[in-house]
């Protein structure tokens, strides 16, 4: 018998090219349909708000969270007595027309 298989021995091997490139390994592209934006947009959103939202959004006991806001995602899991944290609600009331607020982590995804 010979060696055990990979399922990478499937594909063929690809070499990159190494030099100088516009993108650096570490940056990330930027999303679908936005542009290029300063870094001073809007400082009134805070990081550590925008982290809250995230875990939000990963938490899988309230429910999924594509195709509506965060705000309707929160009455869901109120109504449907899954106690959402009263912080997020305070957060996405404080910025009703922030997108990057109001929207969750996958709304640039087609469904």
């Amino acid at each position: 018998m010979g060696r055990k298989r990979l399922i990478t021995d499937s594909y063929p091997v690809v070499k990159r090219r190494e030099g100088p490139a516009a993108h650096c390994k570490g940056e990330l592209a930027p999303e679908l349909g936005e542009e290029a934006q300063p870094l001073s947009v809007d400082v009134s959103v805070d990081e550590a708000e925008l982290e809250l939202l995230r875990q939000f959004d990963l938490a899988w006991q309230y429910g999924p969270c594509t195709g509506i806001t965060r705000l309707q995602r929160w009455h869901r899991a109120k109504q449907m007595g899954l106690e959402p944290p009263p912080e997020v609600r305070q957060v996405l009331q404080t910025h009703p027309g922030d997108p990057r607020v109001q929207c969750s982590l996958w709304h640039l995804y087609p469904l």
